[in-house]
């Protein structure tokens, strides 16, 4: 996968070069495709491999574009879905009848939102799903609402989002005052002729069966990394964790401090221990089933 890496996009090469370059990179065949993945996956062919990756880097700079909106540098979007699309490559596995494309979103998907919220200070630790939720959602809703303008969105529009994404009207209101910034033009000419625009690389929102398939798998085994980190904590620490961290409505420190007749204080020590012990169990477990690089 050399030459996958040494194309990371960075200011030395810039954005308009890099996605013109990728174009070059073909498209593979349905049963091409197959054949160099199974030549990496069964001989550890890195030609392979690398020919994989290098025909998709196109979908991750598609995929990275819908993430504009965070006040990121896209060339830093697109290179951290480049990883998730190594790891998707690494994983692939042909026989299960799906296309790369298909397999890789989800990859792509994750590392790209990993690494929006470790820049994000507003998304933190006890951060329920459905403000995370909310955190990835809101433009696309106010988008098919055409409540594009910047500045404070209308009651009405408050309210129907609130009500969709599961969370209160002050955080709608909270985060859009977070997210509001000056975007990238949609209409930015790229390319060597300048024939394509930055809304040209938009992904479709539209999922199919095969995508949700390879989302349900992968969710499954993160699933078994979480069961297993539990696994290590005690009763009382499990009950904490679940009650705490695995809640859409997390219960306060103090009824958690009466029902185990100890101080708020005691409940948040066992709360950070426990948690910081789950860290380390989860990345252990990622590391020896290659989830993650050492």
């Amino acid at each position: 996968m050399t030459r996958a890496l040494a194309l990371n996009v960075g200011p030395e090469l810039g954005l308009q070069r890099y996605l013109t370059e990728i174009r070059k990179f073909p498209m593979l065949h349905k049963d091409e495709e197959y054949m160099l993945a199974k030549r990496w996956r069964e001989h550890e062919d890195t030609g392979a491999a690398e020919k994989l990756v290098t025909s998709h880097l196109r979908l991750v700079a598609k995929m990275a574009m819908g993430y504009r909106g965070y006040g990121l540098p896209v060339a830093e979007v697109i290179s951290e879905g480049n990883i998730g699309l190594m790891q998707a490559v690494k994983k692939f596995d042909p026989e299960k009848g799906f296309r790369l494309a298909t397999y890789a979103m989800w990859w792509i998907r994750a590392s790209i939102q990993e690494y929006v919220l470790r820049s994000w200070s507003l998304v933190k630790m006890g951060t329920t799903a459905a403000q995370k939720k909310l955190f990835f959602n809101l433009r696309r809703m106010k988008s098919k609402m055409q409540a594009i303008e910047e500045g404070d969105l209308k009651p009405e529009d408050v309210t129907y989002i609130a009500t969709q994404l599961a969370v209160t009207n002050d955080e709608v209101i909270s985060m859009n005052r977070r997210l509001s910034g000056p975007d990238a033009s949609l209409n930015v000419r790229v390319g060597e002729d300048g024939g394509g625009e930055w809304q040209d690389w938009l992904a479709s929102d539209d999922e199919s069966a095969e995508t949700e398939y390879a989302e349900r798998e992968e969710h499954d085994e993160r699933m078994i990394l979480l069961n297993q980190a539990l696994s290590t904590l005690n009763e009382r620490e499990q009950h904490i964790i679940r009650e705490r961290r695995l809640r859409d409505d997390p219960v306060t420190l103090e009824d958690l401090a009466d029902q185990y007749g100890v101080s708020r204080e005691r409940i948040r020590q066992i709360e950070v221990r426990a948690f910081e012990k789950m860290q380390a169990a989860i990345k252990k477990a990622a590391l020896e089933n290659g989830l993650i690089a050492a």
